[in-house]
């Protein structure tokens, strides 16, 4: 199905992430899983191809674009690995916004030329140990403190957060569940310490770290917006990350599709190609359907995305569908693999690692059902 919604220069761009890809990620894809974090040149390298300051004003170093480069980046990025489409997209996806809208103009001098150079990484800090999917939990407190303030408290989960260079961090700063605002907590700050990078199950390339904060202190100027909004400015932002994810999400499940294709032609049993059994077409004819319908939904949210119009419900049916359908087109293509599909040489076997995350993080897929459940009037009963 042809893919109206893109125009000329996003295909070209689509090409553009692609040689990148080839050269600096799949190239050097066995060391970043080694070292479990994408080497600085990679970094270096995507700001220097133009990648991450895509959606930037020029004035600040960036191309200027609508988010559906960032959407094209994302499933290209995923297809060479999930983990590269989280991390940059942490950056470019999630993080851009927040240090764009919701700053000054001495602020965004200050960080964001470095940012699209690659100069400067990026992460945020909203997940705890205690407050996962219920952000309005989290206990690490922002007292003030004469002109400045203090940090205390911790994360967990924080993709890039081992060798980010900025980390946007949400911290309480009054009573009330949603009294929380943001700071942006400069890498070598006093009291701040970056955890070496967790040992997941799958995504071994993304640096994923703890972060901990014992009295940091934090000038003015750290504040992100005003005091109190932070929980605000996330839910408004929410919609971008999970488009973003929806996108990262179908385009894994696409390669693992087009790999098990050529898989199954070449795999010979009972001394014919694996493909040619009914099982093995029906299966894959699902998988491709599934695939092709949930990209139609998520470019539909794309366009209504770049129109300023994306409803967080239909963002929310985008990111919890497409991680079932990436979870179950990956699932089968293992299956049709047989045991090589389950030997991590081969790239579907860690794909399906990578892949399981996806149904948790950017809100879990049981929070994207109560968001869209209750959108149908489906609240909970109230006590009597």
């Amino acid at each position: 199905m042809i893919r109206d919604l893109f125009e000329d220069e996003h295909d070209w761009f689509r090409e553009s992430v692609r040689e990148f890809t080839r050269r600096e990620l799949i190239a050097n894809r066995e060391e970043h899983r080694r070292q479990h974090s994408i080497s600085r040149s990679a970094w270096l390298a995507a700001g220097q191809a133009g990648l991450l300051g895509v959606a930037l004003p020029e004035e600040l170093g960036g191309a200027g674009g609508d988010f559906r480069f960032n959407a094209v980046m994302a499933e290209e990025l995923a297809r060479a690995g999930l983990a590269y489409a989280s991390s940059f997209g942490i950056h470019t996806d999630v993080v851009a916004p927040y240090l764009l809208e919701l700053t000054d103009a001495g602020q965004r001098e200050r960080w964001l030329p470095r940012f699209a150079t690659g100069e400067l990484i990026t992460a945020i800090g909203m997940t705890e140990p205690e407050a996962g999917s219920d952000l309005a939990a989290l206990r690490t407190t922002a007292k003030a403190d004469g002109d400045g303030w203090v940090l205390n408290g911790g994360k967990t989960f924080i993709t890039n957060g081992a060798g980010a260079d900025l980390v946007i961090v949400a911290a309480r700063t009054g009573e009330g569940r949603t009294a929380i605002s943001l700071f942006a907590v400069e890498k070598g700050s006093p009291g701040f310490v970056q955890g070496a990078p967790l040992d997941k199950v799958g995504q071994p390339e993304a640096d994923t770290a703890e972060l901990f904060f014992e009295d940091v202190r934090l000038p003015a100027e750290a504040l992100l917006g005003e005091v109190g909004k932070g929980f605000a400015y996330m839910m408004e932002r929410l919609p971008q990350e999970r488009l973003s994810a929806a996108f990262a999400n179908l385009g894994h499940a696409a390669a693992s599709l087009a790999d098990t294709l050529v898989y199954v032609q070449e795999r010979r049993a009972f001394g014919r190609p694996v493909g040619t059994f009914q099982n093995s077409r029906f299966v894959l004819a699902e998988a491709s359907t599934a695939v092709d319908v949930a990209f139609a939904f998520a470019d539909r949210c794309l366009a209504e995305h770049v129109a300023g119009r994306l409803d967080p419900i239909d963002a929310a049916k985008a990111k919890w569908w497409s991680a079932e359908v990436q979870n179950q087109v990956i699932d089968a293509c293992v299956q049709l693999h047989g045991g090589y599909g389950y030997m991590d040489e081969y790239g579907v076997a860690r794909a399906w690692a990578d892949a399981r995350v996806t149904k948790i993080w950017a809100g879990s897929n049981e929070i994207m059902k109560e968001v869209i459940g209750r959108s149908l009037g489906l609240g909970e009963p109230r006590q009597r």
